[in-house]
């Protein structure tokens, strides 16, 4: 029943008055009769408010919902505007509506300063997100973020709005190579990526403090960077070899 009233404009309700004879309008049959009532008149408004888009001719399948994602403008403005309109859950074709202005957008955010340092201002642009900017320009998105604090919902920003980019991301430090091992050691392995002295020992089986003190060139073992050429102790105490390997990890 729903179909048939909105494929010839008429409302549900009139369409199940109309046929009294369908005595559960959920049940329709192939071969069923139906009235179908005329269609109501065309609603159209006198005038329209000032500011508005301007006239929206009603097609088959439209929503007031619908009408006013299409315009981008909010249900209730697009209600408001079309008093005419009795009952907004029900709009049928060629009735005329009044499509108001759409919101104006939200003002420029514009920072006062940056903080020192940073490598220049950037204008958002459509489409932009706050992990792509920072993506762009080599910087973290906690960093980003940090640098502006005018905008107090990182996760919407608007264009026009002004971010400020900090500097980039400083390099790694030089890679720290030592000069040469103690004696015996198994031989020397280069830091990959996710490594720590603890799982380094742990990967060739000797103990942390030696693997530390076999490598005096790293002045702190809490950090370490891919690259650092490390020293690895021979774990057999009776073993020794007066030139170590290298020692690559598959």
């Amino acid at each position: 029943m729903f179909f048939i009233a909105q494929r010839f404009g008429v409302s549900l309700n009139a369409l199940i008055a109309a046929n009294p004879h369908i005595t559960n309008p959920n049940e329709i049959f192939p071969c069923d009769v139906l009235c179908v009532p005329g269609a109501p008149p065309c609603r159209i408004p006198a005038s329209c408010p000032p500011g508005f888009q301007g006239r929206y001719t009603v097609q088959p399948g439209d929503t007031m919902f619908f009408i006013a994602q299409q315009f981008g403008v909010s249900l209730n403005s697009l209600i408001a505007a079309n008093p005419h309109i009795t009952n907004p859950n029900e709009i049928f074709p060629c009735d005329v509506l009044c499509v108001p202005g759409a919101p104006p957008p939200p003002p420029c955010r514009i920072p006062a300063s940056c903080p020192p340092g940073f490598q220049g201002r950037y204008t958002v642009q459509p489409g932009d997100t706050m992990f792509f900017i920072a993506q762009r320009f080599g910087v973290s998105l906690n960093a980003l973020i940090a640098a502006n604090p005018h905008i107090t919902n990182p996760a919407i920003i608007f264009p026009c709005d002004v971010l400020c980019v900090p500097g980039p991301i400083p390099p790694p430090p030089p890679c720290r190579i030592p000069a040469s091992c103690p004696p015996g050691f198994q031989g020397r392995y280069t830091v990959q990526p996710g490594d720590t002295m603890f799982f380094i020992a742990q990967r060739f089986g000797v103990n942390l403090n030696a693997l530390i003190a076999a490598n005096p060139h790293i002045t702190n073992p809490n950090l370490i960077f891919p690259c650092d050429v490390l020293c690895v102790p021979d774990p057999r105490e009776d073993m020794h070899t007066d030139n170590g390997e290298e020692i690559t990890v598959e």
